[in-house]
């Protein structure tokens, strides 16, 4: 089997699916540039990443896939897991062998490789779910809200659209502090993908997503004091179950919610 290596974008892995078909070269693993080549391999192959055809693999998927299907694929995608890739390059070649009047592959949990997409796509949308629970705005002084958060897998295009409806008359930030990027809504402006020169110069920190005293609201700092009381005066010390509370809010979440916080 030929090993493929690509630059680590969607982009490239279809690109990398129009090769395998054009120069009739059966897939096996896809790398990123970079990584180890595995010990026993017929050869490598370079992908060289192009629009024109990534557009035209996507396109076929657009007609072999369902819906659900396609976003599937995507799903997957925002994981950024590198162990997708390889699975992920095969599924999408299996997709253009079966024939046109064939059942869909995406179904065919059998097959080890549309199996490993389909439970990296739900883990991705199981956090998408999470985002949505435990994200905490916090109110700046010129009105705007700012969310900080820090998810395992790149769900913040999977969100924006959420909170864009819920929040239809209020501007807003949520910030993604591990990936260095984030959505701002200024209504009657649509939702823009943002990134800071300077994330040294923001005024809140990355660290907990607190915004800084000279810019958070009064109003909004008695709100989150008040807030954390209730979250204390509900708690029935003789009901506490740690392990169902780290089962239904898991750790890592903790340092940007409020109610977590001192």
């Amino acid at each position: 089997m030929t090993v493929f290596t690509f630059d680590g974008t969607l982009d490239g892995l279809l690109t990398a699916v129009f090769d395998a078909y054009a120069q009739h070269l059966p897939p096996g693993e896809l790398l990123r540039r970079g990584q180890p080549l595995p010990l026993f391999c017929d050869g490598e192959h370079a992908v060289t990443t192009a629009d024109d055809k990534a557009a035209r693999v996507w396109a076929g998927l657009e007609k072999r896939l369902s819906r659900e299907g396609l976003h599937l694929v995507t799903l997957s995608w925002l994981s950024e897991l590198p162990e997708l890739d390889t699975p992920l390059f095969r599924y999408v070649y299996k997709v253009f062998q079966q024939p046109p009047t064939a059942k869909s592959i995406e179904t065919n949990y059998a097959d080890p490789d549309v199996l490993a997409v389909r439970n990296v796509a739900r883990r991705v949308a199981h956090e998408q779910q999470r985002m949505k629970q435990f994200i905490r705005f916090q109110k700046a002084k010129d009105g705007t809200y700012l969310a900080v958060v820090s998810p395992d897998h790149n769900v913040l295009p999977l969100i924006t659209d959420h909170f864009q409806d819920r929040f239809r008359d209020q501007p807003w930030l949520i910030y993604d502090a591990h990936r260095h990027y984030g959505y701002y809504y200024a209504p009657p402006q649509p939702t823009m993908r943002i990134t800071f020169g300077d994330e040294a110069s923001v005024p809140f920190s990355l660290e907990d997503g607190r915004l800084s005293d000279d810019i958070v609201s009064s109003d909004d700092r008695l709100l989150q004091d008040l807030w954390r009381t209730y979250f204390k005066a509900i708690c029935i010390r003789e009901r506490l179950n740690p392990r169902k509370q780290l089962n239904d809010m898991p750790r890592r979440y903790w340092k940007y919610m409020t109610e977590k916080h001192k």
